[in-house]
């Protein structure tokens, strides 16, 4: 069976998979870095005021949501997840404006987090399990139909 025209990939499509793998990159490689040093991160955590459990639900939610953006699966929720996460970083963390490297840090978390509120809108494309799970089932719930699309 030959494939049409309007079953390839456009443009736009390819362009949005890159930025939602440059989006999640971050994301996936410090969840895996405070991870993979786990003694190290609950140690800054306490020394940020921040229990062992908020340090595993951060590695979790980095890890989890970047993959969630990354595949394209449940991307919406994920890009929105990472999209809060970063302004509470940037307001809770990064507001000594004095110093040049957290004004820095302050405006890479709002560039970052206004990046993700893009893909909550637009959604992951074509080139996405999301689009994948909608092509393949007609019986999912409406709330699941709108999550995925």
């Amino acid at each position: 069976m030959m494939e049409n025209a309007s079953s390839r990939p456009r443009l736009a499509d390819l362009i949005l998979l890159l930025g939602r793998l440059l989006l999640s990159l971050i994301f996936l490689h410090e969840g895996w870095s405070l991870a993979a040093d786990i003694t190290s991160t609950i140690d800054t955590f306490a020394k940020l005021g921040l229990s062992a459990p908020i340090a595993l639900a951060t590695i979790a939610l980095q890890i989890g949501a970047g993959l969630s953006v990354a595949t394209g699966l449940l991307s919406r929720l994920g890009a929105l997840a990472l999209a809060l996460f970063c302004l509470a970083t940037a307001l809770l963390f990064h507001t000594n404006f004095e110093s040049q490297n957290e004004l820095l840090h302050f405006e890479k978390d709002l560039a970052i987090a206004g990046g993700m509120f893009v893909l909550v809108v637009s959604g992951a494309g074509s080139i996405s399990i999301d689009k994948l799970l909608r092509t393949q089932t007609n019986r999912m719930p409406p709330w699941l139909r709108t999550v995925l699309s």
